[in-house]
């Protein structure tokens, strides 16, 4: 039982990495003899982020495709051939029992290999517009692990398991209480709370909006707990107030969840199940430059649902009042919001994954 070998690979953004993490972690609970490798590009942040999680990486030389003519793309073959021969040297010499995809372009030369072997491969699908990666792939691996109903669009339709994405395990149950969680940040009981969420490298035009419209904020009567990001905080920290709270990174989110009334948030595979699971009302603010458009997809899952309330960035300057007070000053509304969201919440994803994984092993 413990001699079972795993290679996991997916990469390029955190919405690749932490579910390939997660599952890492719990194939581990359930094997602790169990040996993990993963597998990523170098250069991309997997390589710091993995082997703080305590995993072994190896990289790869492989980006992207260039969606404009760029000098880049000339080395895309080079490039392909080269990940490609270092992915068969490392699953001929580690020889895991399954391989895991959760997407990103490291995840490609990886899973081919790994199956012309024959070896056992599932691939983790964590949007409701399929990447590129996994859509060459489908053909040859044994599972498809996905997030959102209707990806038959996609994926053969044998294949696909409705599982979730995985999120992390502290936000699974929310235990802080609402006042513990207003007494961490600092916060009063007597006013409702925006939480603000552009993710960990911040989003330019939420930061804008926010800035633009904190005095809007404060004459509503709300508190902000705004993450503005790393590369935004010395821009915006001025802001600090007993009202206001600025912050480069949220180490604790599942306080600020809790905390909060409302939520404004991009639209990443990652963000929308945390928030299913969270349950506040929650507009998407979708990031406009990601691949395919995937993040106004995901938003629009949830708005087809009355789930949640999406503004794309284009319109934000003629739209954002009107919608946010749509919710704002009807309890109703808040509460359909609250309850839609929740009812789409999958929080057994990384369980129900890890039990696709075993029957293929066993």
């Amino acid at each position: 039982m413990g001699s079972y070998k795993f290679i996991l690979s997916g990469g390029g953004t955190g919405g690749h990495i932490y579910p390939a993490i997660a599952i890492a972690n719990e194939l581990k609970r359930r094997y602790p003899d169990a040996e993990f490798l993963f597998v990523g590009a170098k250069d991309r942040m997997e390589m710091e982020k993995v082997p703080q999680a305590g995993y072994k990486i190896e990289g790869l030389w492989i980006t992207g495709i260039q969606r404009k003519l760029t000098l880049k793309n000339l080395l895309f073959p080079i490039k392909l051939i080269s990940s490609l021969m270092r992915a068969n040297s490392i699953v001929s010499k580690f020889k895991p029992h399954a391989v895991i995809g959760t997407g990103g372009f490291a995840s490609g030369p990886l899973l081919k290999m790994a199956t012309t072997k024959g070896i056992p491969c599932v691939l983790q699908e964590q949007n409701s517009f399929a990447g590129i990666t996994n859509k060459l792939l489908k053909d040859k691996v044994k599972k498809i692990c996905v997030a959102y109903e209707g990806m038959e669009k996609f994926f053969p339709k044998d294949k696909i398991i409705l599982t979730g994405n995985p999120v992390r395990s502290d936000l699974v149950e929310l235990k802080a209480t609402k006042e513990e969680a207003l007494d961490y940040f600092e916060l009063t009981t007597t006013k409702k709370v925006l939480l603000v969420l552009g993710g960990s490298l911040g989003a330019r035009r939420i930061n804008q909006l926010v800035a633009d419209h904190l005095a809007y904020f404060e004459g509503l009567g709300l508190q902000v707990i705004w993450q503005c990001g790393k590369g935004y905080y010395e821009t915006y920290k001025a802001h600090q107030s007993a009202n206001i709270k600025v912050h480069a990174f949220l180490n604790s989110m599942d306080k600020a969840y809790v905390a909060a009334d409302f939520i404004i948030s991009r639209a990443g595979a990652g963000a929308v199940s945390e928030l299913c699971l969270v349950g506040k009302p929650t507009f998407f603010i979708p990031s406009p430059v990601v691949a395919e458009d995937h993040q106004t997809m995901n938003a629009l899952a949830l708005v087809k649902q009355d789930a949640a309330v999406m503004i794309r960035e284009k319109e934000l300057d003629e739209q954002f009042k009107m919608q946010f007070e749509s919710v704002f000053n009807t309890s109703e509304k808040q509460e359909e919001l609250s309850r839609n969201i929740k009812a789409m919440a999958l929080p057994n994803a990384t369980a129900d994954i890890c039990d696709e994984i075993e029957k293929l092993i066993q």
